[in-house]
């Protein structure tokens, strides 16, 4: 499905991210690996070439401009064009409003959102130049629904949601489309931390926290990292080219909006 297609990820040493790489992979993509952690990037470029399939990973912090577009440069130079570019890279830290200290508020702002912005620009760039091309941005069911204890996160997926919708609108004549992912819970090693403090927040046992979350969804369980790329090669490929601007909800109908 996407043989010949160069798939850049950021956030792709873990998580969503690296299960993303390894999905893009099995249909043949080229992968650029974009992460922070030199070692995460380099062994999610392992498990890509395991599917007989090209990898570059590249130590990139997506909160820099500067890398990030250097990333983008080494990805062309080395195959040629970008075809999809998805920023999934991103934190989260559950903090009382009023202990959120500013260090924390720049840093979750400087990843998710002003690291999807340095993503966009460097893809539009590259993909203006090979004649269009396909971005995905992650927000989350947060960017819809607000939480406590959550501000920094909220306002960020929020802010990602906006800007996909900008960058919509200005590049749909480039043959550039623009949309956004709004998962709920996804379990990854995100959670792992998350849990302890989501339990501290509500005054309930860690083990409660995961059943609490399926207790409210619809369809009772939580998403699984299949159902998250399932979406990801939809939006990616030509089954979507008339789908521009959006921000589409995996939350097992949980938030429909």
């Amino acid at each position: 499905m996407f043989q010949g297609k160069t798939v850049v990820i950021t956030g792709a040493g873990s998580g969503i991210g690296r299960g993303a790489a390894l999905r893009f992979a099995g249909e043949g993509a080229r992968v650029a690996i974009l992460d922070y952690n030199r070692e995460a990037a380099e062994e999610t470029a392992k498990a890509v070439w395991e599917s007989k399939t090209e990898a570059l990973a590249i130590q990139t912090d997506v909160a820099v401009k500067a890398e990030v577009f250097a990333a983008a440069k080494q990805v062309c130079d080395k195959f040629g064009t970008i075809d999809v570019w998805i920023n999934a890279a991103g934190i989260t830290k559950i903090v009382p409003f009023l202990d959120c200290t500013e260090e924390l508020w720049q840093r979750t702002l400087n990843i998710n959102l002003s690291g999807t912005f340095y993503g966009c620009q460097a893809a539009a760039g590259a993909m203006i130049k090979n004649g269009g091309g396909t971005i995905i941005n992650f927000s989350s069911i947060a960017g819809k629904k607000a939480s406590d204890q959550y501000a920094p996160y909220c306002a960020s997926k929020a802010g990602v949601i906006g800007l996909t919708q900008s960058v919509a609108l200005e590049f749909a004549k480039d043959h550039i489309r623009c949309n956004a992912v709004c998962p709920g819970i996804v379990l990854t090693h995100m959670w792992d931390e998350q849990s302890v403090d989501y339990a501290k927040k509500r005054n309930i046992a860690v083990e409660e926290v995961m059943p609490r979350f399926a207790s409210r969804i619809p369809m009772g369980r939580l998403c699984g990292m299949d159902e998250i790329t399932n979406v990801l090669l939809f939006l990616a490929g030509e089954q979507s080219s008339y789908m521009t601007g959006q921000a589409i909800n995996v939350t097992g109908g949980e938030w429909r909006n």
